[in-house]
């Protein structure tokens, strides 16, 4: 049977990427011809399918019973919603994989607006009617007329609409369909989110315009150099260049005239000093202005290279993303986002995974960034049928492939932060790949080509790879090293060796995460090969709902009813939804800060002369420190005792300076810590005076034993009903403490599983997850670790002293720990000594090693925390670089990060000292002491059991609380990153073992 498809499915499902008097791709240009913007409210008609007939886009068609939309927007955020609603997916297509041919059931909308077109515009010798972003296959109307159809989401299309459009009343009318064959290249972990949602413009093109430009530009030995590109009409000659900042004006009659030439002594551009020069290109007709950086982009041998110097990208993928707006582009909150990255200490952007709105990209060119720009392109879900069918082996799809890399390249080639250009993401390997990447080489000689799935480097100029492990960076990076690498031959890998190598994405930042990361920065320092990479991701994805009971929270994968979703697979950025940094990105900003302090000298003891040495060393690309600001401070048990500036030299980007340090007084009953500041010395366009850019510690603490452990003999058999100071106790438990009731302590193994806990990915042989595919948090439920019983084995009373011995254990579990409990006073203050010891025959990692205390609230609740430790954010055993030694009060529920989907959060490391209070005053002091190693616990102080966080699936599902909870831990298990990458290192995993918990207890 001969099927003939309907002219509604052959229309959705056409390949072709463009009809109709659609244009050439040009360069995104600020010029001073006349435009109109047509955003403001359209008229709006939702249909839940592809309809053929096309009769609203008649002049006088009756669009009064319609809705009216903005645009920009997606209409799924629109109408709370009347028009559908969003949908998650990371890999998989929300409908079935039958290239390319999409559902009837597709959403469409059919949009109105009419303008009015200036009478001065009939001297225009093009009308261009331009749409910066339509997803995902658009066809345009105008005055009746059919202009054309195109697709490809996030890219710029412009119509030559002239001999449609008129002076005075005009309609233009735009079908848009959420699903067509363009959405099998589009599958690229975000939300489905349909509609006209960046800028429409109406452009009169004069004649003896500038139909395109392109400055390239060059840097070296101190010189620029340009190399101009001007497309335009003969009639448009003369053209004019101008540099006034570099007495520069250069005049070509004819093409034939523009060439490159030397532009004298400038200062180069880089993602540090961004220097811009403004530049004009005039006809007699048009002036186009652009913002000129001078920077050459080389690859020599293995080094990435940008004006000769090797770059390391601290980099960060970058979805356009906004609760509210979804993709569409506000320009007071992208400076900020981006402002916010610098403040960080990010210095690059991968485009994850499509162009940004074009004027990111300016943001980019004046805030200073390396960016790869990564065209709009991802065939993902086709992984799940073994890649039969991928577009990017099929002919069929060439011109679809090369139109979109056309695109993304012409539209933004003038951006010097454009270093590299990016083909893609996760579409598998193909003839069609190559083909971009030859269109790019031929096109763009001066960046080179990225493409992670080119494994084996057949047509990329860089070797890329996602999420690889520590141990197969370094053998990676490591001259001589055979240690295969991913899908290659012996000659494969040895060929991928001779390239700079880039960790496109890694540190993936789902939850609470990931760790790890100083040991991967470690490496770009050891093997320069190495160039460093970007975190996935930059934010959380969240969109604005409610719950049922009206309760605000930020929705994910799921929660708007997908019939096929990816949860919250979508929540995995160092940024919340509402733009609040996560631990994480304090984090990454500790660990990749561009200054380098390495302490020497110095004694211990009381020390008034020379307080040792610190040597310096600036590892940014190209800027000296002169920018910077240097200060000291000391402190006894986190109180200042004495504060000054450090005197440091300019230091050369690169260069190592030794600066003597300021005399230290170190204390003799406490602990003694000297915390250097690098801050910005003068306000910049991202942060204030004053700005911390990099600090580091050192503790030159006199040496102090803990006291010693009382040995006791005289236990004997007792009820355990009793006082002890400022405790009582019935049963052998404790049931009030500084005349609050309190219950525990009582043994905690749980913590409620963070992402990377949940996650199965990564190979299991460089770490300690028991079993390959099962996540650690499976493991810890199948054991009961969750829901632990406790059998009392002993109750013991001494001279002011109590004693109870527990077994705790899970059911159908025949493993166990037993818990022994030592209340004693110890002079005026009550000790608490808990020994932990497991049974033999655990299969796992623990999540923690804690005991939980339940404070309720009664009268007064416990509702703040002031510590001396490690803070002021919270800390695990493989995320420690952002944590400082100090003294730090919060809320309680400042202690918690808002998470996404509840989690394990809160953590601080290395307690000292910790004084509970309610309303401002302290309840109970607690002092830390250090077991037999020198180990000290940590603490979490939250609202919610873990049982009760793990329970919940969104923060409104968490029930309300009677009472805080306090446990301290001997230990945590570490983050990770697997969730979506390799599991926690070995050193920061938690094996089953004995631990001391050791705590010294007064009232407040």
């Amino acid at each position: 049977m001969n099927l003939v498809p309907s002219s509604r499915t052959a229309y959705v499902s056409d390949l072709t990427p463009g009809h109709g008097a659609l244009r050439a791709a040009r360069s995104w240009l600020h010029s001073d011809a006349p435009s109109l913007v047509l955003n403001g409210q359209w008229r709006f008609r939702l249909s839940p399918t592809a309809p053929a007939a096309a009769d609203f886009a008649a002049e006088g068609f009756d669009d009064s019973g319609w809705d009216g939309i903005p645009v920009p927007s997606h209409w799924v955020l629109q109408g709370d919603g009347a028009y559908g609603r969003p949908i998650y997916t990371n890999v998989q297509y929300p409908f079935p994989i039958d290239p390319p041919h999409v559902p009837d059931e597709n959403p469409t909308g059919d949009y109105r607006r009419h303008f009015e077109l200036p009478a001065e515009w009939s001297d225009a010798e093009r009308v261009v009617l331009r749409f910066d972003g339509v997803e995902s296959l658009f066809r345009v109307w105008v005055n009746g007329d059919e202009i054309g159809s195109a697709s490809g989401s996030r890219l710029a299309h412009e119509f030559d609409v002239t001999s449609s459009v008129r002076p005075g009343g005009n309609v233009v009318a735009v079908r848009v369909h959420q699903w067509s064959a363009a959405s099998y290249v589009e599958d690229q972990d975000q939300w489905w989110l349909p509609g006209i949602f960046r800028d429409v413009t109406l452009i009169a093109r004069p004649a003896g315009g500038i139909e395109d430009l392109w400055l390239r530009t060059g840097f070296q030995d101190g010189q620029g150099r340009i190399e101009p590109e001007v497309t335009a009409d003969p009639a448009a000659f003369p053209v004019t260049l101008r540099l006034p900042e570099l007495g520069i004006e250069r005049v070509w009659e004819s093409a034939a005239d523009v060439s490159a030439f030397d532009a004298g002594a400038v200062q180069p551009w880089s993602a540090e000093q961004p220097r811009l020069y403004d530049a004009t290109v005039s006809t007699a007709a048009e002036s186009i202005a652009l913002r000129v950086g001078f920077r050459t982009v080389e690859i020599r041998g293995d080094r990435f290279l940008v004006n000769g110097r090797r770059v390391v990208f601290h980099g960060m993928n970058r979805h356009e993303a906004h609760p509210e707006r979804g993709r569409v582009f506000d320009e007071e909150h992208a400076r900020e986002d981006l402002a916010r990255m610098k403040r960080f200490n990010v210095n690059a952007i991968r485009t994850s995974h499509y162009p940004p709105h074009p004027r990111l990209l300016d943001l980019a060119d004046e805030l200073g960034f390396w960016v790869v720009l990564e065209c709009d392109l991802e065939t993902h879900g086709f992984g799940a049928v073994g890649w039969a069918g991928n577009p990017s082996d099929d002919p069929a799809w060439r011109e679809a492939y090369l139109d979109r890399i056309r695109r993304t390249v012409e539209r933004d080639k003038n951006h010097p932060s454009v270093v590299i250009w990016s083909l893609g993401n996760e579409l598998g390997t193909g003839s069609n790949l190559a083909a971009m990447s030859a269109w790019v080489h031929a096109r763009d000689a001066g960046r080179p080509v990225h493409y992670e799935g080119d494994h084996t480097g057949e047509y990329t100029d860089v070797y890329s790879r996602m999420y690889a492990s520590v141990l197969e960076t370094e053998q990676i990076g490591t001259d001589g090293s055979r240690a295969p690498l991913l899908n290659c031959t012996p000659a494969q890998g040895a060929r991928q060796r001779t390239k700079p190598y880039v960790h496109c994405e890694y540190a993936h930042a789902m939850g609470n995460g990931p760790g790890a990361l100083d040991s991967y920065e470690a490496l770009v320092h050891e093997h320069p090969r190495l160039h460093g990479g970007f975190v996935w991701e930059w934010r959380d994805h969240g969109i604005t709902t409610k719950a049922p009971d009206g309760t605000p929270y930020y929705a994910y994968g799921g929660d708007f009813g997908e019939v096929v979703h990816d949860g919250n697979f979508v929540m995995d950025g160092m940024l919340l939804s509402d733009d609040v940094p996560t631990p994480s990105l304090y984090e990454f900003k500790a660990v990749v800060q561009p200054l380098r302090f390495t302490f020497d000298g110095g004694g211990d003891g009381y020390d008034y002369g020379g307080g040792g040495e610190v040597s310096i060393t600036n590892l940014r690309h190209s800027a000296d420190t002169s920018d910077l600001r240097f200060s000291w401070r000391v402190e006894h048990d986190g109180t200042l005792a004495a504060a000054g500036e450090l005197a440091v030299p300019a230091v050369a980007a690169g260069g190592t300076v030794r600066v003597p340090l300021p005399p230290i007084e170190v204390a003799k009953d406490a602990e003694t810590w000297l915390t250097l500041d690098a801050v910005l010395a003068a306000g910049t366009a991202w942060a204030g005076e004053g700005h911390v850019v990099a600090t580091a510690q050192l503790d030159r603490s006199a040496p102090r034993a803990a006291p010693a452990v009382r040995l006791r003999t005289d236990w004997r058999p007792s009820e355990g009903t009793l006082a002890l100071g400022i405790a009582e106790f019935t049963g052998g438990s404790l049931t009030s403490l500084a005349g609050r009731p309190v219950a525990g302590p009582r043994l905690e193994l749980f913590r409620a599983p963070t992402d990377n806990d949940e996650g199965t990915s990564g190979p299991v042989e460089e770490s300690d997850a028991s079993v390959a595919g099962v996540s650690n948090a499976a493991l810890w439920r199948l054991g009961g670790l969750d829901r632990l019983t406790t059998r009392r084995l002993h109750v013991e009373r001494g001279a002011d002293a109590l004693r109870t011995v527990d077994k705790v254990a899970a059911a159908n579990s025949a493993l166990w720990v037993t818990v022994e409990t030592v209340w004693s006073l110890e002079g005026d203050e009550l000790e608490l000594r808990v020994e932990v010891a497991p049974s033999s025959g655990w299969p796992t990692v623990w999540p923690r090693i804690g005991i939980r205390f339940e404070l309720p609230d009664g009268q007064a609740p416990v509702d703040g925390a002031d510590w001396f430790g490690l803070g002021p954010l919270e800390s695990y055993p493989d995320s420690l670089r952002a944590a400082r030694t100090g003294r730090f009060s919060a809320a309680v529920g400042e202690l918690s990060v808002a998470y996404a989907r509840p989690q394990e959060t809160g953590h601080r490391s290395r307690l000292r000292q910790l004084a509970l209070t309610s309303g401002g005053t302290e309840v109970v002091r607690i002092e830390a002491l250090p077991d037999t190693r020198g180990r000290r616990p940590g603490f979490t102080l939250s609202r919610h059991t873990p049982q009760q966080l793990a329970r919940a699936t969104h923060p409104f599902e968490l029930p309300v609380s009677t009472a805080s909870h306090l446990i301290v831990d001997a230990a945590q298990h570490g983050l990770g990153s697997r969730a979506c990458g390799p599991d926690v290192w070995p050193e920061f995993a938690l094996r089953p073992e004995s631990r001391t918990i050791r705590l010294r207890v007064v009232a407040g």
